[in-house]
C-alpha cells in the first residue's frame, strides 16, 4: 500500500493527497489561481468603478502602501490614507469598508502577481538558455519582494496577531511559486519508470515539492534580508549569482557558467577571508530602491 504524501495544496494549506483506500499517492502540481474576489475591483456596495473611479481607487491603494511601509499598520487611519491620496475619507469609504479591507485588496494583488511569477519556470532550461532563465527568475523574485515588501510585513504581523482575514496570504503567494518550480524540476529532471511529477532525478532531492519548497524559502528569506546582506558588503549581484547557480543545479543538474558573476565577467580580485562585521557605507544601499540601479529601465542588480 502506498503511503499518502503531504504537501501544500492549492489553497496553500498542508494536507493529505492520494486515492481513497490507500491508492497511489500523487502531488497536486497545478498552478494556484486566486479567486475572482481577489481580482474584481468591487466597491462595498458591489459596484464596479468606472475609469475615473479606478484611478481614484488606485491612488488610495498606493497611499496605503506608502503608509504601511513607514507606519505601524494598526496606526494607519482612513483620514491619513485619504490625505496622502489627495481626497477625503468619504471617498475612501466609497471603495473600501476600512483600512484592513484595503490591505486585503493589496494582499490579493500580491497573490495574483505571484501566480504570474510562477510562469517564469516554464522558460528555457536548455544548455543554451538555462542560465539566463535562472538569473531572470531570481531577479524577478527580488523585484517582486521589493514591490510588495510593505504588504508582506503587514501580513506577517497580522498573522502573528491571529488576523483571520490575512492569515495564509504569504503561504498562498509562495505556494504559487513553489508549484511552478516543482513542475519545472519534475519536467527537466524526470525519474525513469516512475509516475511523472512524483519523483525526480534532481541532485537537490527526489521529491519535486520538497526541492521547490526549499528553494522558494531560500529565495524569500534572502529577498527579505537583502539590505542586511548589503550592509555586510555582500552585493545583490553576488546574491543573485549564487541563487541562480543553485536553482539551475536543482532544476537541470547542471552547474552555472564559469568566469562570470551573473551576466558580468568575474572580477580578478575579491576580498580575502570571510567578513566579520559590517562594511563602511554599506547601509546606504537601502536607499537604492527607486533609483535607476534597480527600479528603472535596467532591473539587473548592481
Amino acid at each position: 500500500m502506498a503511503r499518502p504524501t503531504t504537501g501544500p495544496t492549492r489553497d496553500g494549506s498542508g494536507g493529505r493527497s492520494g486515492a481513497a483506500g490507500g491508492g497511489p499517492a500523487t502531488r497536486l502540481l497545478e498552478p494556484f489561481t486566486p479567486g475572482a474576489a481577489a481580482r474584481e475591483p468591487f466597491t462595498p456596495d458591489a459596484r464596479v468603478p468606472g475609469q475615473r473611479g479606478m484611478a481614484t481607487r488606485q491612488r488610495l491603494l498606493d497611499a496605503t502602501v506608502e503608509l504601511v511601509g513607514t507606519t505601524p499598520w494598526r496606526s494607519v487611519r482612513v483620514i491619513d490614507i485619504a490625505r496622502r491620496a489627495g481626497t477625503s475619507p468619504a471617498t475612501f469609504y466609497q471603495y473600501f469598508g476600512n483600512v484592513e479591507q484595503a490591505i486585503g485588496v493589496l494582499a490579493g494583488d500580491m497573490v495574483d502577481r505571484a501566480a504570474e511569477l510562477s510562469e517564469l519556470f516554464a522558460g528555457d532550461w536548455s544548455e543554451e538558455g538555462g542560465w539566463e532563465t535562472a538569473l531572470t527568475v531570481v531577479e524577478r523574485i527580488l523585484e517582486y519582494w521589493d514591490t510588495h515588501r510593505a504588504v508582506f510585513r503587514v501580513v506577517e504581523l497580522a498573522t502573528e496577531e491571529g488576523n483571520v482575514h490575512l492569515q495564509g496570504i504569504r503561504v498562498r503567494a509562495l505556494n504559487a511559486v513553489t508549484v511552478g518550480l516543482a513542475q519545472a524540476v519534475a519536467r527537466h529532471s524526470p525519474a525513469g519508470g516512475r509516475p511523472p511529477g512524483t519523483v525526480t532525478s534532481s541532485p537537490a532531492g527526489a521529491d519535486p515539492m520538497a526541492v521547490a519548497g526549499t528553494l522558494v524559502t531560500m529565495f524569500a528569506s534572502i529577498a527579505a534580508h537583502r539590505y542586511g546582506f548589503e550592509f555586510w558588503g555582500i552585493r545583490t549581484r553576488d546574491l543573485v549569482d549564487s541563487q541562480a547557480r543553485i536553482l539551475l543545479w536543482a532544476v537541470t543538474g547542471r552547474e552555472g557558467p564559469e568566469g562570470v558573476v551573473g551576466r558580468e565577467p568575474r572580477p580578478l580580485s575579491r576580498a580575502s577571508g570571510p567578513r566579520t562585521g559590517p562594511v563602511p557605507g554599506g547601509a546606504v544601499v537601502a536607499h537604492r530602491v527607486g533609483s535607476d540601479s534597480w527600479a528603472g529601465g535596467d532591473r539587473r542588480p548592481r
